[in-house]
């Protein structure tokens, strides 16, 4: 039995990684075949939207699914009702579109921040009147890892904001300050089981995943964030892992966006969680029963991210696990991570501060 991944980033070889033990194969689509994927499982070279590769891919696989957001949802509509292709795709093109985003949560009734359609420069001006400095542009598309988005704190900024989205459409947010972010993560199954991750403290820089903290916050946020997830996974007929980041305030979440795939804040179950995301994607859409989402303790992880440390520095710290993906270093590349998991929260920290030292971060 073979599961077609539409891309072979980490994201994927951590999938491939997952089916194997389950007798599970996997056949990957990308446009390289240096890839992280590509080293674990075979691989259709050509673009995500070459519709014969696509047929290929189909007629060999059990179900299509994808290892980020950016795919063609045109490409894999295409391929008709006979190909079972999972997430949904249309929460993967809601996905896409921040304004398609922003618009699903209104509609869910989950708190997210006030926002605008901007198409030109008058449209900009006029959500700056109603919504207030300071915002973030950012484009309605294609943005990830803190691409394509601009603070303005004033009405000067205007002009540079615009200029550095190169007139996309794009969309004007509330500035949020939040006291810290997180996410959920869950899977449901074509059966309607659910399974839900413990909360996840995440900290970035320059736009990036940096640090994952899991379990993390209270319960009641805990509740909260879940219930919100649950709703998404429903009103979808959601099959897969599926991601909301949100921006706490005063202990209030403020929904930010979705990923309708595995996540990088979720890579620490694979040895912190019961059953990691990555089997739990494969189990929900197999429509296999869901593994226990329970933590095995206190977890922490580390994205590796430009450079990678040496190997013998990060494993000569007790307990940490090191995934490296194999790419070429570059600036702001994530090259692999790194996880802790811990009896206590104090012991994670302590190993974590170790880990961070080695790391330079």
């Amino acid at each position: 039995m073979t599961v077609g991944i539409v891309g072979a980033g980490q994201l994927g070889r951590m999938l491939a990684l997952a089916g194997y033990p389950l007798g599970q194969d996997v056949l990957f689509l990308d446009r390289s075949a240096d890839t992280p994927g590509a080293r674990v499982a075979p691989t259709l070279c050509g673009e995500f939207t070459d519709r014969r590769l696509l047929r290929e891919l189909a007629r060999r696989s059990e179900v299509i699914t994808f290892d980020w957001e950016n795919v063609s949802v045109e490409s894999l509509a295409a391929l008709g009702r006979g190909t079972r292709i999972a997430p949904p795709l249309a929460a993967l093109a809601a996905s896409q579109d921040r304004l398609s985003e922003k618009r699903l949560f209104d509609r869910l009734r989950i708190p997210t921040t006030r926002y605008a359609a901007v198409d030109s420069r008058a449209a900009l001006l006029r959500a700056i009147r109603r919504i207030g400095l300071p915002g973030v542009l950012k484009t309605r598309r294609m943005g990830y890892d803190g691409k394509g988005q601009a603070v303005l704190r004033r009405l000067d900024d205007v002009d540079a904001a615009l200029a550095a989205l190169h007139g996309q459409p794009a969309i004007y947010e509330e500035f949020v300050p939040f006291d810290c972010e997180v996410s959920v993560i869950g899977a449901r199954s074509r059966r309607g089981e659910f399974a839900i991750y413990p909360l996840n403290g995440n900290e970035h820089r320059d736009g990036i995943l940096r640090v994952t903290r899991s379990p993390f916050g209270t319960a009641a946020l805990q509740r909260r964030a879940a219930g919100h997830l649950r709703r998404v996974l429903e009103h979808f007929d959601y099959a897969g892992v599926l991601n909301i980041e949100f921006f706490v305030r005063r202990g209030r979440l403020v929904a930010n966006e979705t990923a309708p795939r595995v996540h990088n804040s979720g890579h620490w179950t694979i040895e912190g969680a019961e059953t990691s995301q990555f089997e739990n994607h494969l189990r929900a859409i197999l429509d296999l029963p869901l593994g226990s989402t329970a933590p095995r303790g206190h977890s922490a992880m580390v994205n590796l991210i430009g450079t990678l440390p040496p190997r013998e520095a990060l494993l000569s710290i007790p307990g940490v696990h090191l995934h490296d993906y194999g790419k070429t270093p570059r600036a702001g590349r994530k090259l692999g991570h790194c996880t802790v998991v811990a009896g206590s929260a104090a012991g994670r920290e302590r190993l974590l501060r170790r880990l961070l030292k080695v790391v330079g971060d």
